[in-house]
């Protein structure tokens, strides 16, 4: 018989709270697998970068590659975070530095319709007695934004059995680095009888021991370096899978020793730091955030968006804008701290009679939202806050819309800027079922807002006394 142990982290999110632990586990367990005999591998499953933290951010997910490439990682797979977070020439240098292969066979570039150069479409790894372990990787194929970012993603199931028809031969045994979400493990587990070993993420889910789908055994261990996943493979004397078993460790249940949070600081710090001499623009005054209301601060945002849309007319919601932004020079720390969310801003067309009935939606939702606990769909904030309009206005009592003053049109073209959180959210279906829409990459909404504001209250001024007399 012989033994093979699997470990796995997944949708870290760069929550380096929990790294140093999971990394001396990673590396002291596989030690001790090693010294008895067994063979061990160690994946990720992706989201390993979220760029709302500073160290991620201000070396465009590299440091977080540097710190992958202490555990020696046999193989990982990328998530959305990696695949959507970054433009496509930052993802082609993302994996410079690694000393780990990334594996992906559902990802390709729109143009020549070509394997990415950083990626491989599978690995054939070996145990010690000799057993062949195929490892695949998919990651969550989003058909509409993935083209704009320059990429062809292929459908799981469809890219799957492309692999298996050309590699499930060649090995003993087969797992899958799944960045597809629970159900999608579920029904590939169902449908694949080729697959030994599902090694889920994406949403975010943990299995304390696994799952069995018909043949296959399900792992997952969370969200945010909580868990780690650790699977335990029994294979007889002619390398059939003869035994199975997956379970997870709660890092916080781990040892920490009085480094680890010297450690974890100085991430962030180094990050705020290249961040902070990044400066881009200067503010004659301060500007205030107010989640339930309408400030100046959502204005400027509005502006900027109709600026890069080439709009008339915008709708943002105020819990974006998370902190004030003080008087004088502004940089990009403050940026990210005011605005961490992973969303781009989104042209939206509708004739008038739509227009109106999205208006109308907004006006539903608007108490209901003005302190609605928002999560997911790239929005890092709070909640969701009050809706502002500019360009458009709305009458209460005679429930008519304006454009720009003037009544709607129901038959004319109307183009809004909004971002494209509001495409994802059930709050708006108009969008999704009516409006022409058109998602503006490859800018983030803070990068957006950065270009609007260096523009509009550039560096030198010469502003330095109102600076100092008020804030």
């Amino acid at each position: 018989m012989e033994r093979l142990t699997i470990l796995h982290t997944n949708d870290l999110h760069s929550h380096f709270e929990n790294w140093p632990r999971i990394r001396r586990y990673l590396t002291a367990t596989r030690q001790s697998a090693l010294a008895n005999g067994e063979s061990v591998f160690t994946f990720d499953l992706g989201d390993h970068v979220d760029r709302s933290q500073p160290f991620s951010e201000a070396t465009a997910g590299q440091g977080n590659v540097q710190l992958m490439n202490q555990i020696s990682y046999d193989g990982v797979t990328i998530g959305n975070n990696e695949g959507l977070g970054f433009t496509r020439s930052q993802l082609n240098h993302l994996y410079d530095q690694a000393n780990f292969p990334v594996i992906l066979g559902n990802l390709l570039t729109a143009d020549q319709h070509l394997q990415p150069d950083w990626a491989i479409d599978h690995r054939l790894l070996t145990t010690r007695d000799g057993a062949k372990v195929l490892v695949l990787g998919l990651t969550a194929p989003y058909q509409l934004t993935y083209p704009l970012a320059g990429w062809q993603p292929l459908a799981a199931q469809a890219a799957l059995r492309r692999l298996l028809a050309r590699y499930r031969a060649q090995a003993d045994i087969c797992v899958l680095l799944s960045h597809l979400g629970l159900d999608v493990d579920r029904q590939l587990a169902k449908t694949f009888p080729e697959l030994d070993v599902i090694i889920g993420s994406h949403t975010h889910h943990l299995l304390r021991h696994g799952e069995r789908v018909k043949q296959c055994l399900l792992a997952a261990a969370g969200k945010y370096g909580q868990y780690i996943g650790k699977i335990s493979l029994t294979l007889d004397d002619r390398h059939r899978l003869v035994g199975q078993a997956a379970g997870v460790v709660a890092t916080s249940e781990l040892a920490s020793v009085p480094a680890d949070q010297t450690e974890i600081n100085s991430l962030t710090d180094r990050g705020e730091k290249i961040l902070e001499g990044r400066e881009f623009a200067r503010l004659p005054h301060r500007l205030i955030a107010n989640p339930s209301g309408h400030p100046e601060l959502v204005q400027l945002g509005m502006q900027a968006i109709a600026a890069a849309a080439g709009t008339q007319a915008a709708v943002l919601n105020a819990g974006l804008f998370l902190h004030d932004l003080p008087a004088g020079p502004v940089n990009e720390e403050q940026l990210l701290t005011l605005l961490p969310h992973g969303m781009h801003v989104m042209r939206v067309t509708l004739d008038g009679e739509n227009l109106w009935r999205l208006v109308r939606e907004f006006e539903l939702a608007r108490l209901f939202l003005r302190f609605f606990p928002q999560k997911g769909m790239g929005f890092r904030g709070k909640i969701f806050g009050e809706l502002n309009y500019l360009g458009i206005a709305y009458d209460a009592v005679t429930q008519t819309v304006t454009w720009q003053g003037e009544p709607l049109v129901k038959t004319r073209k109307y183009t809004i800027a909004v971002v494209d959180h509001y495409l994802f959210i059930p709050f708006f279906p108009t969008i999704s079922i009516k409006g022409e829409n058109d998602i503006l990459y490859p800018k983030l909404l803070r990068e957006v807002f950065e270009g609007y504001l260096a523009q509009h209250y550039p560096l030198n001024t010469g502003n330095r006394e109102e600076d100092e007399s008020g804030s």
